[in-house]
Formats: C-alpha cells, sequence, structure tokens
C-alpha cells in the first residue's frame, strides 16, 4: 500500500479526502448543469479535460477506452464520478475508468458498477479488470462486455 492510500487517524487517506472533495464538486456542478441543454456537452468536456490531464501510457489507454465507449454503446453518456472518467444510462453510472497513475498502482481499473447487467446464472462474474495497455483482445472483450452491460 502506498503512503498516500494508507488511512489516516480520521479514517480517510490522503486519496480518499481529495475524492471526496472531488465528488462534492461535481455533485454541485452537475447540480448546475441540471438546468441546462448543454449538461451533455459539458459534462463530456470534463471528461476529455481529465483525460487531457492523465500521463501516459493512461492518457493513451483513456483516450481509446473512450473511443471504445462512444463506439460500442453510444447511449452511454460520459461524466466525472469521484474524479474518474465514467459513462451512464439514465443517470446511473455503468462503468468508469481509474488511472492506476493517481493512486500510485502500478495498474489502472476499467470497472462496471452495479446498475451494470452483467450477472451470470452461475452467480459469479466480474466486475473490474486491471489494465496498463489496451491490446485487440482486450478491446474486444470491453466491446462485449459494454454491450451485455447496458442489455
Amino acid at each position: 500500500m502506498s503512503p498516500t492510500s494508507k488511512a489516516s487517524k480520521n479514517g480517510l487517506s490522503e486519496v480518499e479526502r481529495a475524492a471526496v472533495k472531488d465528488r462534492a464538486a461535481e455533485v454541485r456542478s452537475q447540480a448546475r448543469r441540471a438546468k441546462s441543454a448543454d449538461r451533455s456537452a459539458a459534462d463530456e468536456s470534463d471528461v476529455l479535460a481529465k483525460i487531457a490531464e492523465m500521463a501516459q501510457p493512461d492518457r493513451g489507454v483513456a483516450e481509446r477506452l473512450h473511443a471504445i465507449i462512444k463506439e460500442t454503446v453510444p447511449e452511454l453518456a460520459p461524466k466525472l464520478w469521484y474524479s474518474q472518467l465514467a459513462y451512464a444510462l439514465d443517470g446511473k453510472v455503468i462503468c468508469f475508468f481509474r488511472s492506476g497513475q493517481t493512486d500510485k498502482e502500478r495498474y489502472s481499473t476499467f470497472g462496471f458498477s452495479s446498475a451494470a447487467k452483467l450477472d451470470e446464472a452461475r452467480g459469479l462474474w466480474a466486475t473490474s479488470f486491471a489494465l496498463s495497455e489496451l491490446s485487440d483482445e482486450g478491446e474486444a472483450m470491453i466491446r462485449s462486455l459494454l454491450t451485455k452491460a447496458v442489455g
């Protein structure tokens, strides 16, 4: 565990406190935009700005993921969620990308929320994946999961 991810005496790590502050700012911003016809364009602009802030190789992976999601499931709306890239359907986050560099981890994470329709009859399914690069095989798997996730 990195020093920035260890909990302080008040229970939250430095990274967790920053995420809470970021989320509060996101909620305020989204509330202001609720009345705006340009909300989806502004939300996508926020996502693209967050991607632009990322260092390589996460920036390249995030750019490619963004394009894959828009091509595969254009009904998902990009937005920031706890300072992460997220994609929502009817206001519910379906999937997200978290840069490992934020948490000083060796890999990033692409994951799905409980709103994603990935449930398997056998009672076991993956909801997140470590991601250090995006191969053709990985891209195909993500496209398949995205299609299933929105049902």
